[in-house]
C-alpha cells in the first residue's frame, strides 16, 4: 500500500492511506477491534472526502482484507453509488472469507496460519491492556487457527454470532454482483491464501463493471515482475494505471497489461 500510495502521489495525486482499526499504533483511539466486515468506515471515509473536502473524483484500493472492504462498501452502494467515487481495486482481496480461512487450514500453509495467529493473539492482549474486562481472552491459549481465533475473540466482539456467521456477513462476494462503479480485481492463480476459485465466479466475471486479472503466478499480494522494462513492484504498477486511465487525467502508457 506503500508503494501504491508513492506511486499515486508522484502522479501528482491527493493521497489518503488508511489503516485499519488498531493497526499503525492506533489501538488507543477506539475500544473495538477491527473486522473484515467494517466497510462502514470506508463509507465515512468516502462521504467525508466528498463533503468535506469536495474531491471530485475518488477511487478506492484495498489488499487482501483491505480488497474484500472496499468492493464490500461498493457493493453495498450499488447503483446508488455516488458520482465522486470513480472506481475501486482490491489486489488478492479475501472475499469469501470462509474459503481464505480454509485454506490457510492447509498443510502447506502452516507457516501462514502461525504467523497470522502470533500477531492476532499480541494484538488483541495489547488491546486488552488498554481496555481492561473489555475482553474474554481466557480462551486464547487454546487458539491455534485464525478460525479459532475469529470464533473466540472477532465475532463476540464484532456483533456476529460465531466465525460462520462472521465469514458469511462480512464476506465482498454476497456483494460484488451489485458493484455499479469501474473495478479491478487483481489476483494470482497461485494465491496460497485467497484461492482462485473463490474469485473467478460468476458473481464477479458476469459484472461488465468488473475487469479481473489473474496472472499464473504473482502469490498472496507479491507479483513481482522478472520482465524486463517492466515495473518491478506489477501489482502497484497496475492499480495506479487503472486510477489513471479511469480518472482521464492522464494518458495510458500500455505497459502493465496482464
Amino acid at each position: 500500500m506503500r508503494g501504491v500510495a508513492e506511486k499515486a502521489f508522484l502522479s501528482k495525486w491527493n493521497v489518503l492511506r488508511v489503516n485499519q482499526r488498531n493497526c499503525g499504533g492506533t489501538e488507543r483511539l477506539t475500544p473495538t477491534v477491527y473486522n473484515s466486515g467494517l466497510s462502514g468506515d470506508y463509507h465515512a471515509v468516502l462521504a467525508e472526502l466528498i463533503e468535506r473536502d469536495a474531491l471530485r473524483k475518488i477511487f478506492f484500493a484495498g489488499y487482501s482484507m483491505g480488497g474484500n472492504l472496499v468492493l464490500k462498501m461498493a457493493g453495498e452502494l450499488g447503483a446508488a453509488a455516488p458520482s465522486e467515487l470513480a472506481g475501486v481495486c482490491g489486489v488478492c482481496p479475501t472475499i469469501d472469507l470462509a474459503a481464505c480461512v480454509d485454506a490457510l487450514a492447509r498443510p502447506g500453509n502452516a507457516f501462514y496460519q502461525w504467523h497470522f495467529v502470533r500477531r492476532l493473539k499480541t494484538r488483541i492482549r495489547r488491546k486488552e491492556r488498554l481496555y481492561p474486562g473489555r475482553f474474554r481472552i481466557d480462551k486464547l491459549g487454546r487458539v491455534r487457527t485464525v478460525r479459532e481465533f475469529d470464533d473466540v475473540i472477532t465475532a463476540p466482539n464484532s456483533g456476529y454470532r460465531d466465525a460462520v456467521d462472521y465469514y458469511d456477513r462480512a464476506s465482498a462476494i454476497r456483494v460484488t454482483d451489485k458493484i455499479s462503479v469501474p473495478t479491478l480485481i487483481l489476483t494470482a492463480q497461485d494465491d496460497p491464501v485467497v484461492p482462485f476459485s473463490s474469485i473467478d465466479t460468476a458473481v464477479v466475471t458476469r459484472n461488465p463493471r468488473v475487469t479481473l486479472v489473474a496472472p499464473e503466478h504473482g502469490g498472496h499480494c507479491s507479483f513481482i515482475s522478472r520482465r524486463a522494462g517492466w515495473e518491478r513492484h506489477w501489482a502497484e504498477a497496475c492499480v495506479v494505471e487503472f486510477l489513471r486511465g479511469h480518472a482521464g487525467a492522464f494518458e495510458s502508457k500500455g505497459h502493465v497489461n496482464a
